[in-house]
């Protein structure tokens, strides 16, 4: 059994792939793109019931976003990574979900969690100015979800760090237009933000290292087990399923295209062994990485599921998988793309399309492998991961 949103993406595949070329043209989805995917019901996966959403078990999210990635890269991203906000929220004050969702449960939240902000503590909150890029799907949102650090009065960083994500409605930012002029993921808008001099209520403001040791969850008495989940499991979980499914439209779109193809020394490839082969493998790299994904968040889901801490070891681990499966697929990718001709390259061939998105969906942060194999690896080792850039996203 397939979960109910993913049978209707399925259903819309033709519709997604052919406002492809007109969100990369606009550079953000569509509007016709946008209501379908809001139709179909994407972003409320993870949202809770209570606010007209679905509480999907996370693999299944991870389903749809790969499905979706598979027919159009920048509708598949907008959804892994906007998808994941609504299950921020579930945790958030309550007062701040009913300002969301109250109204309209399919109201999205935009993003980015870096800390581009500074927030300093005022009666009541917080003033924040700050400037943040890549706010993926942001021209179809009406929140946002920001990365902030908290300021002195004179307006320097508290030492040490202390960071917040903030929430904030469509009135209190700017998105800058034209700030989005990229390689590839062209249709996710991921334009730049800012913020002057707005004012925070306190029940708008999370921790952010509450957020990921999952205390704020606690404070707030959430018992489901999804909301349960870490951080570090779920915000990846979108965007590396997206990237996934952006392998799979390479590998889908490579072999439609290899079907007639003719090699450049007269060969059909259907009788060319050297690039059968590599197809084999890359196929079952992708499937590989794939499977890596799912039951990664299976494993910590059953886990958390049972009542049983989520160590930080645990959480190192899961994000080394994690980035691992995307890095795996993209290579794979890249093994079809370079057997597929010169005709590959050209701009009417979606085949190009999906290896610049795979590519772009790389250099996402999240898929940065420095720190996290690092403290994977000293976790593993039982080395006490000291606190800093180690621990980041962890």
């Amino acid at each position: 059994m397939t979960h109910e949103v993913l049978d209707k993406i399925v259903a819309m595949a033709d519709d997604i792939r052919a406002e492809a070329d007109a969100s990369d043209s606009l550079g953000r989805l569509t509007d016709g793109l946008a209501a379908g995917l809001k139709q179909a019901g994407i972003i409320r996966m993870l949202q809770r019931k209570s606010h007209g959403g679905y509480e999907a078990h996370p693999r299944e999210f991870a389903e749809t976003v790969m499905a979706t990635a598979g027919y159009y890269g920048s509708a598949g991203w907008v959804g892994g990574i906007v998808g994941v906000h609504p299950w921020q929220l579930a945790f958030a004050d309550p007062k701040v979900q009913d300002e969301v969702l109250g109204a309209d449960c399919n109201t999205w939240q935009a993003s980015p969690y870096m800390p581009g902000g500074l927030a300093t503590p005022v009666e009541g909150g917080y003033r924040m100015t700050g400037r943040w890029q890549f706010s993926s799907g942001t021209d179809h949102c009406d929140w946002i979800f920001l990365g902030a650090m908290v300021a002195n009065p004179d307006g320097t960083p508290v030492m040490p760090p202390v960071g917040l994500h903030v929430i904030l409605p469509r009135s209190d930012y700017q998105i800058i237009e034209d700030s989005w002029d990229v390689v590839g993921l062209r249709g996710t808008g991921s334009k730049d933000i800012v913020v002057t001099d707005a004012f925070i209520p306190e029940y708008r403001v999370m921790k952010s290292a509450e957020v990921m040791d999952g205390t704020a969850a606690r404070e707030y008495g959430v018992t489901e087990t999804l909301y349960k989940m870490p951080w570090s499991t779920m915000f990846p979980l979108g965007i590396t399923s997206a990237t996934i499914g952006i392998c799979e439209g390479v590998l889908a779109q490579g072999l439609a295209y290899q079907r007639e193809r003719v090699g450049a020394t007269g060969t059909k490839i259907k009788d060319d062994p050297y690039v059968l082969h590599a197809l084999g493998e890359a196929a079952a790299e992708i499937d590989a990485a794939r499977q890596q994904l799912l039951g990664n968040v299976d494993r910590i889901y059953d886990m958390v599921d049972a009542g049983e801490e989520i160590s930080f070891e645990m959480r190192a681990q899961s994000r080394r998988n994690q980035i691992r499966s995307a890095w795996r697929a993209v290579r794979a990718a890249d093994e079809v793309f370079d057997r597929s001709g010169g005709n590959a390259l050209r701009m009417d061939n979606p085949l190009q399309r999906f290896w610049r998105d795979a590519h772009c969906g790389l250099h996402h942060a999240i898929h940065v492998t420095s720190t996290p194999y690092h403290a994977s690896a000293l976790a593993s080792l039982g080395v006490e991961v000291p606190v800093g850039p180690l621990r980041v996203m962890i």
